[in-house]
């Protein structure tokens, strides 16, 4: 195709500019009629290739613009292409002048100004439209069937008094329960427990549950949502909180020292009828102060004798929950309910293996403990615990050296081989002072490792302590963990188990505990649960006294109340006073 050459525009401009446009120099030369050669003289002498990419669009523009300005009859199409052009060379003026200064300003005047005036805060905790929906919907996706049924009562009723078993994702489940809650309507959200760090795990599952789900980090403490909406997690020092108001969450209150006294000031939070109130606990002992409030014997107090109440607490009539006369929406949903309900956590054939058929009743099947034969009650357990984050002000948890160069002793049990039985190990800092308390920092509960994966476990609680005592029961394979920590640790104690020994171990412990010399954290409620469930026995040739966790004559339990006690006894018998008096009578 041939072009005809416009006698008002220089043959040599259009010639560039259709090599500008990629067309070969043979092409060019058919369009406008000129010989090849003519093209490849001007092509090297002005040197086409050498132009830069944004100067070749510039000449362009330019030949284009005078084109147009010099238009005797111009259309309305023209004015507005003169208009384009004009921008676009001023925007090429901006770009030479950034190429020269490296100043962004240069090229994009409006950023001069971003910085000036009083600076918008980002808004905390924002979460748009789209990533609510997203928290909504995952939510409810993830609910097992007796959750639904949590969440429905919720919508219907103003209390919720649930009694479950361990590990059935209550905790997790109301934590998500209580920030959709939030997010949606605004309402503030109170989670309460018997030490701050026990309320604090509500907020790691909160956290979590965000920022996996939709990539947002929650911060503060409390949490404030954008809609106004507060989740405080609180522990014993609610008794001081009571400008807080919304809808409360208490777990383990069963395990809640004077539950009467808090749960007075924790229900005065949500006396609107706005607010609800959610309880829920495994179950400790039938002696505790929070039972009345489950059975309904808290309702009937001061009341006319026709207008007090009698529950039926059954499994069988509260499984699926029910509204009882007191208003409450009671439940009890043991680990095989939870199985039923869809939770495939569980493999209910190995925790009756696991655990003996004291522990399994009443730690899966919400059944209470008796206490009435236990060597230490649950009074005297309960006088332990206390809210480590406000009390223990010496002790960072997180830091590489928790409790700096304090010295801390270590007491371990190990697993005896018998069904149920796990090993414990504790970390203990003595008094300091003659008559002080014991505190216990750590304990753990090992299931399934060998005796060399406990010992080098025990080594690396050596490593963030200054440890000056470890007491090791060699029974079984304490010995095989007590040959090894010997390696680190040369002067570490052996207690090779008999009646005597163990008598000694309970009757210190004993004391300590009786003179409310033992403190642990009060979310702890398996060291309370392990203290309980030691008994008074007799050896089996009935000869001589002995002590035994629980009724199980598989295997010794109570492994963490072992490992305390272990450490305990580094402090002699007598401690800081010499009268035995108050314990004997456990050996004699």
């Amino acid at each position: 195709m041939k072009i005809r050459t416009n006698p008002d525009l220089d043959p040599k401009l259009q010639a560039r500019n259709l090599y500008w446009q990629g067309y070969r120099l043979r092409r060019i030369s058919e369009m406008l009629d000129i010989p090849e050669s003519t093209i490849s003289t001007w092509k090297k002498s002005e040197q086409w290739d050498k132009v830069k990419p944004l100067d070749r669009v510039e000449a362009n523009l330019e030949a284009r613009l005078i084109t147009l300005i010099n238009k005797d009859q111009k259309e309305g199409k023209d004015f507005k292409e003169i208009d384009l052009l004009m921008r676009q060379q001023e925007r090429m003026a901006r770009v030479h002048k950034y190429n020269g200064s490296g100043n962004e300003v240069d090229l994009n005047p409006n950023i001069a100004n971003r910085n000036k005036g009083p600076r918008k805060k980002p808004e905390r905790n924002a979460i748009d439209d789209d990533q609510q929906s997203k928290l909504v919907e995952s939510f409810h996706e993830t609910m097992f069937d007796y959750q639904k049924g949590w969440y429905q009562a919720g919508l219907k009723h103003r209390i919720r008094n649930i009694l479950k078993s361990r590990q059935i994702g209550a905790t997790f489940y109301f934590a998500h329960e209580a920030f959709i809650d939030a997010l949606e309507t605004g309402r503030n959200q109170i989670f309460l427990s018997a030490s701050k760090a026990q309320a604090h795990v509500f907020r790691q599952y909160i956290v979590q549950f965000v920022k996996d789900t939709v990539g947002v980090e929650l911060r503060g403490d409390p949490i404030v949502l954008p809609n106004g909406a507060h989740l405080y997690f609180l522990g014993t020092n609610a008794r001081t909180a009571q400008s807080y108001h919304g809808n409360l969450y208490l777990d383990e209150y069963f395990w809640i020292h004077k539950f009467q006294e808090f749960r007075k000031v924790a229900s005065g939070m949500a006396l609107h009828k706005k607010w609800r109130q959610t309880y829920f606990s495994t179950p400790s002992s039938l002696e505790h102060d929070a039972y009345p409030f489950w059975s309904g014997d808290h309702f009937n107090r001061g009341r006319a004798k026709a207008d007090k109440i009698q529950l039926d607490l059954s499994h069988a009539n509260l499984v699926d929950g029910k509204k009882c006369d007191d208003g409450h929406w009671r439940q009890i949903i043991t680990v095989e309910d939870a199985v039923k309900g869809g939770c495939d956590l569980f493999d209910l054939d190995q925790l009756k293996l696991e655990y003996s058929p004291d522990e399994y009743q009443n730690l899966l099947m919400c059944q209470f403990i008796d206490d009435t034969s236990s060597v230490f009650s649950m009074p005297m357990m309960q006088r332990c615990m206390v809210d480590s984050w406000e009390v223990w002000e010496d002790f960072k948890p997180l830091a590489g050296r928790p409790l700096a160069n304090r010295e801390v002793w270590i007491g371990y049990d190990p697993a005896k081989g018998g069904i149920g039985d796990s090993a414990g190990c504790a970390v203990i800092a003595p008094p300091v002072t003659e008559g002080g308390k014991f505190r216990v920092l750590e304990k753990y509960q090992w299931r399934g490792k060998d005796f060399k994966a406990q010992a080098d476990a025990i080594r690396e609680i050596t490593k963030r302590y200054r440890v000056t005592y470890i007491g090791i029961d060699i029974t079984g394979i304490g010995e095989g963990v007590f040959q090894l920590v010997k390696q680190f640790f040369p002067q570490a104690t052996p207690f090779q188990y008999s009646p005597v020994v163990k008598g000694r171990l309970v009757m210190k412990g004993h004391d300590v505990i009786s003179k409310g010399r033992l403190e642990f954290d009060a979310g702890s409620t398996d060291i309370a649960q392990s203290f309980i469930s030691i008994r008074k026995s007799v050896t089996a040739s009935g000869r001589a006294p002995t002590y035994e966790a629980g009724r199980s004559k598989e295997a010794s339990h109570a492994d963490l109340a072992w490992a305390i006690m272990h450490a305990l006894h580094n402090e002699p018998l007598e401690g800081s006073s010499g009268s035995k008096s108050g314990f004997m009578e456990l050996y004699d």
